[in-house]
């Protein structure tokens, strides 16, 4: 018997397809759009929001649905039932990003004659991630390959940490949304580190703390990089005006040393996945250009300035 895999949520979706089980995926997220070949697929979930509004907007939007003790997506509980899948991949990590381990088991409690396995992934740092890909793989009967794409990941990391470890540690700050103010934590401190920089807004494995504006002077980031969460490179350049009419945006340091950026972290940094790997040379790059520029992919990145 061919086994039946729904995936609620993107980095769920690139495990299993990096573990080679793209074939056996029957439904995906709103949200699931890596590999191409995952778009068409049928989805199963939907926001109860209006993604495409200001950051502003989406963070009131959230605010208020979780205030009232509501989820912030839904699941299509009768299309659930018709793809009858054998694995059902969530996550317990955060309430806000994808839909609850609680929403999936409410949801298929009303559907008679369902086996699905639920796994539910919560990762805080790297080694969690790496270990939800041998979780996915477990419960998938593919052990051996759960193993080597771990290992195959944690090997890529190590190679990228040997690379930046005796160049000179700038001090980088990351921002998770724009409109409040948020560090990001979880394991983009751990990024960090493996790309050669510093920072201290968060502690890896943190939640990604609130921060007010004057928390970044104090911090004083020699590069700033901007990578709200779920939104791609073209949403987060139009999002950046809200720090651009910021009075004291000239008193950071990585502003007047013209080392501001935005990133695609809906692709990237958001994901909880393999690309991980490629999240952390994309900041080696941003931190070490002259040595590490050319880990940065194509239209991953955009270099921000305020218009004269």
């Amino acid at each position: 018997m061919t086994l039946r895999i729904v995936s609620l949520l993107p980095s769920a979706t690139e495990i299993v397809c990096g573990l080679g089980l793209r074939d056996n995926l029957v439904g995906v997220s709103h949200e699931c759009d890596y590999p191409a070949d995952v778009v068409g697929l049928p989805i199963v979930t939907a926001p109860k929001i209006d993604v495409d509004g200001s950051s502003l907007a989406i963070h009131e939007g959230v605010t208020g649905l979780v205030r009232e003790g509501l989820s912030v997506y839904r699941i299509h509980t009768e299309l659930l039932g018709e793809l009858a899948p054998d694995l059902i991949v969530t996550q317990d990590q955060c309430e806000v990003c994808a839909v609850s381990y609680g929403d999936v088991v409410a949801a298929t409690r009303d559907l008679t004659g369902t086996k699905a396995e639920i796994v539910s992934l919560s990762p805080r740092r790297l080694r969690d991630v790496w270990r939800d890909v041998e979780t996915v793989a477990t419960a998938a009967g593919i052990v051996d390959r759960g193993e080597a794409l771990s290992s195959e990941l944690t090997g890529r990391m190590a190679t990228l940490q040997r690379r930046t470890r005796r160049l000179e540690r700038s001090r980088i700050a990351c921002i998770e949304w724009l409109e409040p103010l948020m560090a990001a934590g979880n394991w983009v401190p751990e990024l960090v580190e493996a790309a050669g920089g510093t920072s201290d807004l968060v502690d890896a494995g943190a939640h990604s703390p609130w921060l007010e504006f004057a928390d970044l002077q104090r911090a004083a980031p020699d590069v700033l990089c901007a990578m709200p969460c779920g939104f791609g490179l073209e949403k987060t350049n139009a999002e950046f005006a809200t720090l651009l009419r910021e009075s004291r945006w000239d008193s950071l340091p990585a502003v007047r040393n013209g080392r501001v950026f935005a990133v695609d972290g809906n692709a990237y940094f958001n994901r909880p996945g393999p690309r991980l790997v490629e999240s952390a040379e994309i900041l080696a790059g941003l931190l070490h250009p002259e040595s590490c520029g050319d880990l940065v992919p194509e239209g991953a990145s955009a270099n921000i300035t305020r218009p004269a």
